[in-house]
């Protein structure tokens, strides 16, 4: 049996490519975001009485990996990269159907010039995610503290320290009043060492890039420190 799913929206996000996005949403605390809704589902009715709800479920399309098709097994970052599971014991992005399933919370609800949108809190997903479909984050039922977490059964601890070359804080100040919150998610999404799991615990003289928003951050990590050595535009 087959179906067809439809875009209710789309993800703005700082993250504008796969590498470096935060392994699960909350990691980072920074990052912002924004659901567009498109027609027809762009219409006030649709979001009556979501505000009384501080986070959401939204299920999405990892629209960006999908054409690579799905294995049998991955190898998860969390065992080092190294050890293969079952992919129904992970949350890998190369799945047989390539949903995923991500907690957001709700910081307001916007509407303008006949747009409507949410904007949401601490996402891990990819600028340009189509979304297909959201519900309430219902405490009493989606919250199960004695839950079993398998391999991964808390929060990592970032292992990274961040600091920033002289350069890097110049470059910074231009963009403070577009994106007051950059510095912080800047720091946050590089302690969590996006490299793959194989390059952990090497000498790495690698200088590597991420862009988010408009902008490419330039940065190398000589574990327990990573410097960002540039912040320029994308």
């Amino acid at each position: 049996m087959k179906f067809d799913i439809d875009t209710l929206g789309v993800i703005h996000s700082p993250y504008k490519e796969k590498f470096a996005i935060p392994r699960q949403p909350g990691l980072v605390t920074a990052s912002r975001a924004r659901l567009e809704l498109l027609p027809p589902y762009d219409q006030p009715d649709v979001l009556r009485g979501i505000e009384q709800f501080s986070h959401l479920w939204l299920s999405f399309v990892f629209h960006q990996t999908m054409e690579q098709g799905w294995h049998p097994t991955v190898r998860p970052p969390r065992l080092g990269g190294n050890e293969r599971v079952g992919v129904f014991a992970t949350r890998s992005t190369f799945r047989p159907n390539p949903l995923g399933l991500s907690v957001v919370e709700l910081l307001g609800v916007g509407r303008e010039r006949g747009k409507l949108w949410l904007d949401l809190g601490a996402v891990d997903l990819l600028d340009g995610t189509p979304v297909v479909d959201i519900k309430p984050y219902i405490p009493y039922a989606d919250s199960l503290p004695h839950a079993r977490g398998g391999f991964a059964p808390q929060a990592p601890t970032p292992p990274l320290t961040v600091r920033f070359s002289p350069e890097a804080e110049q470059q910074l100040q231009p963009w403070h009043q577009a994106h007051p919150e950059l510095r912080q998610l800047v720091s946050e999404v590089l302690a969590q060492d996006p490299r793959p799991a194989y390059k952990q615990g090497k000498p790495d003289d690698k200088v590597y890039g991420v862009r988010l928003f408009d902008l490419n951050v330039r940065f190398r990590i000589r574990e327990p420190e990573c410097e960002v050595l540039a912040i320029e535009p994308a």
